[in-house]
């Protein structure tokens, strides 16, 4: 991490929950957190260490992701600006290691709060309390959505769903196969055999890296055909 690049208090005014804690608790939480910038392509915690803070992200996206024993991945989700970890968390709540990865996908700002200080606001603050697992609880809502679509919905659907999230105004969606293969959680050859039936319809537009979207009408209808 780099040096502190906010200023040391201005960034608890950006989440309400946390502007409309009393003035001490507000003191204490600026003195006990370090904010810092973080490159993309970090890895900011994986599987085996001890969560040694509690994240708030203020820019950026980091995301976070499972690597299986046969080394398949699978994205659990995204932090974004204005949002927490759950996985660190979890983790800090569970006096737990890291069962996964979290990695910066853009240089991002982020503010640490050491475990200990975490420890008291959650132990003394009802708001911080209400801050925190209501975070958690989203997250976890989140988690069991995407499990229960990776258990029930098919791999057409999933893609097409996942493609029309995923693209900017102009329909360009710049990701590998592999890499769409580790949002989905399934394999490459798998998505690679899906994008084409789609370019054979000409929905979409294949090229190296790049999956341009020409009949957005025609995904979307598939991505609700449950």
């Amino acid at each position: 991490m780099t040096q502190p690049h906010s200023s040391k208090a201005d960034w608890i005014e950006r989440f309400a929950s946390l502007a409309a804690l009393s003035p001490e608790l507000k003191t204490y939480l600026a003195d006990n957190s370090i904010v810092s910038v973080v490159a993309a392509g970090t890895t900011v915690f994986g599987p085996g260490n001890a969560p040694e803070n509690f994240l708030l992200l203020l820019s950026g996206t980091v995301r976070v992701q499972k690597t299986s024993a046969n080394g398949r991945e699978i994205v659990l989700y995204r932090v974004a600006s204005g949002e927490s970890c759950v996985l660190t968390t979890a983790c800090l709540l569970a006096q737990e290691d890291y069962l996964a990865e979290g990695i910066t996908e853009s240089e991002i700002e982020v503010v640490a709060l050491p475990r200990g200080a975490f420890d008291q606001l959650v132990a003394n603050s009802a708001l911080f309390r209400k801050f925190v697992f209501g975070a958690y609880a989203s997250r976890l809502t989140d988690l069991v959505m995407m499990i229960d679509e990776i258990a029930f919905s098919k791999i057409d659907i999933r893609l097409a769903q996942r493609l029309i999230k995923l693209a900017d105004s102009a329909g360009q969606v710049s990701m590998t196969h592999q890499a769409l293969a580790q949002e989905l959680g399934t394999a490459r050859e798998v998505i690679s055999r899906q994008l084409q039936e789609f370019q054979r319809r000409d929905w979409i537009t294949i090229t190296r890296g790049q999956v341009f979207i020409k009949n957005i009408k025609a995904l979307s209808d598939i991505s609700q055909d449950e």
